[in-house]
């Protein structure tokens, strides 16, 4: 069972998307929050698998208030999706650099809103690959990349292979698109990549793409 909390001033949304998610049997709304103060003492309180977080919001934005929720040891298996109208690309950018797994359009159908939180809370792949690239390419690398490989220390701690999956993951491929390219299982895929986020301080697989593009080690045409 995947447990979620919906986090979003609107009722209406709030409503809407509690009544997509409640058709289904491996998931369950357990709580709202009309505010990011409150998204992040309900997510303290329920520890939801994930929390669906509208960006802008009364008291505390979604990005301050998935930080806090991605920087909390205690919530350390609960994933962010942030809720986007798309109209806000800077700051869906900001919010995966705070910690979010992933964004998905309030205009979604409701069946890529019930795969979004699946797949987030499956740890399997960035969601919407494509568009984050976009994203990266006018935000991220508007004034270049911030340092080249030579100057991510953490990187020399990689091992060959690890460097071989980051690249992957950075590229958007699931878990199974690595362990197809690389001829592993989806297993040991998934452990290369929880080591690698270890190993270079990323909490999810959508900091890893940022920081693959911020140091210059892929670009959005790769």
């Amino acid at each position: 069972m995947t447990t979620v909390l919906i986090a979003d001033d609107q009722v209406l949304i709030r409503q809407a998307v509690t009544g997509i998610l409640a058709v289904h049997d491996d998931l369950t709304v357990v709580g709202e929050a009309a505010d990011g103060r409150d998204a992040v003492a309900e997510a303290a309180r329920l520890r939801p698998d994930v929390v669906l977080m509208d960006i802008r919001m009364p008291e505390l934005d979604g990005i301050a208030a998935t930080r806090q929720i991605c920087d909390d040891p205690e919530l350390a298996s609960t994933r962010v999706l942030i809720l986007t109208t798309f109209e806000e690309d800077e700051y869906v950018v900001s919010a995966l650099r705070a910690g979010a797994s992933g964004f998905i359009g309030k205009g979604a159908e409701p069946e890529d809103i019930v795969r979004a939180v699946r797949a987030v809370h499956a740890g399997d792949a960035l969601l919407s690959p494509a568009a984050t690239r976009g994203l990266i390419a006018r935000y991220v690398l508007r004034d270049g990349p911030r340092l080249d490989h030579r100057e991510l220390p953490a990187l020399s701690e990689l091992t060959e292979r690890e460097r071989e999956v980051f690249l992957l993951v950075a590229r958007g491929r699931s878990n199974q698109d690595i362990a197809d390219a690389l001829y592993i299982s989806r297993h040991t895929a998934k452990t290369h990549v929880n080591r690698i986020m270890t190993k270079l301080g990323a909490h999810d697989r959508a900091q890893l793409v940022i920081l693959a593009y911020e140091h210059g080690l892929i670009t959005p045409g790769d």
